[in-house]
């Protein structure tokens, strides 16, 4: 696998585990405001906006990926958000991680280098 595409993967993984955290802030946001869900308070909550627009930006850079590596060798790439998403929550929200987590981490891990060494490219 070419390096350039290895960090369009990363950086589609980072992206999208970017906007998990989003999507967490503002579940924080409308949980700490005592205010129910509403359609006006999600039109209006700046952290879910944002998450949005990066899925939506996500969604543009999948699509230029998909033109450079085939989607069965892309997708499983998609799993670094696996790892980085649980890893920020911890950092920014206080979350536990477990041993089973780490142990987790590392199968994860080894999968991608066995796709990543078959990719052929």
């Amino acid at each position: 696998m070419r390096p350039t595409d290895l960090a369009l993967l990363v950086a589609y993984a980072v992206g999208m585990s970017a906007g998990q955290l989003m999507f967490k802030a503002a579940s924080v946001s409308f949980a700490r405001q005592g205010l129910p869900f509403s359609l006006t308070g999600v039109m209006t909550n700046p952290w879910l906006l944002a998450g949005v627009a990066l899925y939506a930006f996500l969604t543009l850079l999948w699509v230029l990926v998909l033109t450079r590596i085939p989607l069965a060798y892309a997708y499983p790439f998609v799993a670094l958000s696996f790892i980085f998403t649980p890893i920020g929550a911890a950092l920014v929200f206080g979350e536990v991680l477990t041993v089973n987590y780490a142990l987790g981490i590392a199968l994860i891990l080894a999968g991608l280098i066995v796709v990543g060494m078959g990719s052929g490219g």
